[in-house]
């Protein structure tokens, strides 16, 4: 029998695309939708592109019954899971696409987004969701935090240089560009097509954007002491995709081997040929996550491209590969759907 999954926030990017990869599961079946505002109405309404789906209608999240329910995604604005989760049965498993258990400190996570949590227990007890660096923790958790989209991309490139010890700390510096998606399906002016179309425009610039607590934390973690990376945000007028170029002190060899050698084994990294550097329309739809690196002209500098659909890898893909990890199954079931080119 499949596992009964529920998505909360459905009627958001995230929900939405949790449901197109999920449509062709094996093993997960969606059992209910819920979108508070949009409740009562047929998910073929709100995205006719899944209007060939025999899907449940879209309903407020008490309507319901978990009693039947394995695992949840919730795909809610950050700092609505918080109370929700902490309500839920406890013989759910869930995973949360948000930011509301994505930082261990419960005063830093008051610091970046200005409000106390409400359920800070389980604050310690999720295990952050970048599947690669969690697999252990992922399979016997009950509470899975999925990592931001813009910090996974970054992620994936320096974890294993740092480390490696193939990199100087100090001289991190990552440019980073993000498609109009990641900023989430609510109305905002500075969204709208005629304020985005043929512009490149930075956010969250100078420190402020608040995946670099998720940097924060993770790099000073495996490094052992504080790092702090230099990291600017731009829009671009496309849909969907990250790509990170990151420039770094360090030999580009010894950074090659370093991201070849660790992903060498994983099914959604893939490194490319020492040289050759990957673009967005490379992982398009897809659960992966392309790299490369290449030799500055300055002897000792370094560029390390990485790139990820943010729907997909970035947070719903994400999502089901951990779904996947917590429920016993094949980590990459539903997930090796080739990206959409061109």
């Amino acid at each position: 029998m499949p596992f009964n999954v529920a998505i909360l926030g459905a009627s958001g990017y995230t929900g939405a695309e949790l449901v197109r990869i999920i449509a062709t599961h094996p093993e997960l079946r969606i059992a209910a939708l819920s979108a508070d505002r949009k409740a009562g109405m047929a998910m073929a309404d709100v995205y006719p592109h899944l209007r060939h789906l025999d899907l449940p209608r879209l309903v407020q999240t008490s309507e319901i019954d978990f009693a039947g329910i394995d695992l949840v995604f919730c795909a809610l604005p950050h700092g609505l899971s918080q109370a929700l989760v902490r309500d839920l049965p406890q013989h759910l498993k869930i995973v949360d696409l948000g930011a509301d258990f994505r930082l261990r400190d419960p005063a830093e996570y008051e610091k970046w987004y200005g409000a106390p949590h409400v359920a800070t227990d389980l604050q310690q007890e999720a295990v952050y969701g970048l599947s690669e660096f969690y697999r252990d923790d992922i399979k016997s958790a009950r509470l899975v935090a999925g990592t931001g989209c813009n910090a996974a991309t970054v992620q994936f490139a320096l974890r294993p240089l740092i480390e490696a010890g193939v990199i100087d700390l100090d001289e991190i510096i990552c440019d980073l560009k993000n498609g109009i998606s990641g900023a989430g399906r609510s109305l905002k002016e500075n969204m709208l097509f005629a304020e985005r179309s043929e512009d490149v425009a930075g956010y969250s610039q100078g420190g402020k954007h608040r995946h670099l607590s998720e940097f924060d934390q993770e790099f000073s973690a495996i490094a052992g002491r504080p790092v702090r990376i230099v990291f600017t945000p731009h829009l671009v007028p496309i849909n969907r995709g990250i790509l990170a170029t990151i420039y770094l002190k360090g030999d580009a060899q010894a950074v090659y081997d370093a991201l070849a050698s660790r992903y060498a084994d994983e099914p959604f990294i893939v490194v490319l040929p020492f040289g050759q550097l990957p673009a967005m329309s490379h992982v398009q739809g897809s659960n992966f996550c392309h790299i490369g690196v290449t030799a500055d002209r300055i002897s000792g500098r370094v560029l390390v491209v990485s790139t990820l659909d943010n729907l997909n890898k970035g947070s719903s893909g994400q999502a089901v590969q951990n779904a996947n990890l917590m429920l016993g199954l094949d980590e990459t079931m539903g997930l090796m759907l080739a990206p959409v080119f061109p």
